[in-house]
């Protein structure tokens, strides 16, 4: 129960989620009002004496009407009383939030008679980070690696030497799995670390809802993809093949809604899994969700891009069919995912983030595009998705990391006229004393050496059409060095920046972010390696 009394500028027993109302009639007090309750103008007696001096004594009146108290003011103290109406079991869950985010430094301590009760934020040294997420890193990083070979090897295959527009797709396609898996992943993440994954009945609801939401995302984003490839790769140049349009729809919408629900299983897998041994799975699911996106997403658009384009000399029909099958499913996921209110909100807000995200990731597929089909630089196809693979992981830890930290701690969001806030320096954001300062140091430190592991398990495969000389690795660990500073700063303002002005980070910062490590990854990629060119650190097998 929440008191206000005109003569006290204080309030007893507010909970949190209140919000100030201002009752519009001259001499009614303002009032505080719960998202869960009601507000209820009280009148106390008369006579003062017979005021309980206790809160708990009060005998209050509800009124159901706001009488005319304009010859009464001043007269006696006003108060009204919110009446929360929200259940005992949700009560009991909201207080424990709120406790748990209140003493996230202080002992991990819970009660037992509160039930469910969220988890205590796990405590996090340099060390612990490291170690956390040192093995899904690697894990993830294997991943690229083995999507870059197969990328080196399908580029010489004759629907993409035919159609070279699907390597514009590459980008886009790979990229769901930061436009989509790793929002999955950064959601469920805050989601089981906040409480609400904690009975088998919030947990169901919450997988299912997500579930259909990424397969409604990835239809869109997937046809989005295909028409993006054909603006970029042939309106320039003004040549225009329907069946190699329509090849390209099918290839990206299949590509994409099969592989978003491999990798959606895999991602609820993961998290529920860490929860049980105790892992934060801020520090595991998204790169985990990378180690096997890129391979997933790369192998199945080459066999299903190959067997459509064989399909084309056959027949014109099994294209068209494969794409109107995938889009016609789509009402069935939309109303899925708008029984759970997490999702329906992304489902109709959540847009243009991962729009956006694919277009960014669309511009770094004509960069690969127009440099891997110049045979000078076709050693940079195997590279490609571990740069790009590498620096959406270690961001998107980091900006799913700030996410739950803003969530825990219950800091305010979404004020009506929100004060500009500070831009952030990169002094603060690698060098503060924080937690999420810690962890940008910890993951920029992971950068190089892991890159230095990827690139000669590339060349002791024998993969690529590159020698590691020293030169190369040295621009090549400059251009991966400075995409991940890049991207870490953009993180600790983008997060702050989203969170401030009421939209969820988790919906909608890693898609940019991921987005923007591709397209940062492919420039800086392609512009080494135009460079290598020029001072002629080049090689005999280039091409081959």
């Amino acid at each position: 129960m929440v008191l206000w009394s005109k003569d006290q500028d204080k309030l007893s027993d507010m909970s949190a989620g209140t919000e100030r109302i201002e009752l519009k009639k001259e001499g009614v007090p303002p009032a505080f009002h719960h998202s869960n309750g009601s507000v209820h103008p009280v009148i106390l007696p008369n006579n003062p004496e017979e005021v309980p001096q206790t809160p708990g004594e009060y005998e209050l009146t509800e009124m159901t009407s706001i009488p005319d108290r304009s010859d009464q003011e001043n007269e006696r103290p006003d108060m009204v009383v919110l009446d929360c109406r929200a259940n005992a079991k949700g009560q009991r869950e909201e207080d424990a939030l709120l406790e748990n985010a209140s003493q996230s430094n202080e002992s991990d301590d819970t009660s037992t008679d509160q039930s469910p009760v969220p988890p205590a934020p796990l405590k996090e040294t340099s060390f612990s980070i490291g170690l956390q997420v040192l093995f899904p890193f690697l894990l993830a990083g294997f991943g690229t690696v083995a999507a870059g070979m197969v990328l080196d090897i399908v580029q010489h295959w004759t629907v993409f030497t035919e159609v070279t527009e699907v390597f514009i797709l590459v980008p886009a396609l790979l990229g769901l799995k930061g436009n989509l898996e790793m929002t999955l992943a950064s959601r469920l993440s805050t989601a089981a670390n906040i409480g609400q994954m904690d009975t088998a009945k919030d947990m169901w609801k919450m997988i299912m809802g997500n579930l259909a939401l990424i397969q409604v995302q990835a239809t869109v984003v997937g046809f989005l993809a295909s028409i993006a490839a054909v603006i970029f790769g042939w309106i320039p140049e003004g040549n225009f093949k329907m069946g190699h349009a329509v090849l390209l729809c099918a290839s990206s919408v299949a590509t994409a809604f099969i592989a978003s629900l491999l990798l959606g299983l895999i991602m609820i897998g993961v998290i529920i899994a860490s929860r049980k041994v105790g892992i934060n799975p801020d520090n595991v699911a998204t790169p985990i969700a990378a180690s096997l996106g890129d391979l997933i997403t790369l192998a199945l658009l080459a066999g299903i891009s190959t067997g459509l384009y064989k399909e084309l000399e056959f027949n014109d029909y099994a294209n068209p069919m494969v794409c109107a099958f995938f889009v016609a499913l789509t009402p069935i996921w939309v109303l899925i995912a708008r029984r759970t209110p997490s999702t329906r909100e992304v489902l109709y807000s959540g847009w243009e983030p991962v729009i956006i995200a694919m277009a960014i990731s669309s511009v770094g597929g004509l960069i690969l595009d127009k440099t891997v089909s110049n045979p000078n630089f076709a050693g940079m196809a195997v590279f490609t998705p571990v740069i790009n693979g590498v620096g959406g992981n270690l961001v998107a830890v980091q900006a799913s990391r700030i996410s739950t930290y803003l969530h825990m701690n219950a800091l305010p969001i979404a004020e009506p006229n929100p004060a500009p806030r500070k831009c952030p320096t990169p002094w603060s954001t690698f060098f503060g004393s924080g937690v999420n300062a810690r962890s940008a140091r910890v993951l920029f430190l992971l950068v190089a050496p892991g890159h230095l592991v990827f690139l000669y398990t590339i060349n002791s495969m024998q993969g690529g059409h590159t020698t590691l000389t020293s030169v190369f690795i040295a621009f090549y660990l400059a251009a991966a060095l400075l995409q991940v500073v890049i991207l870490l700063y953009l993180a600790d303002w983008m997060v702050n920046w989203m969170w401030h002005r009421g939209m969820d980070p988790d919906n909608f910062s890693i898609p940019y972010l991921t987005a923007l490590g591709d397209l940062l990854g492919t420039g800086f990629l392609a512009l080494c390696f135009h460079i290598l060119w020029l001072i002629g650190d080049r090689d005999t097998d280039v091409g081959d």
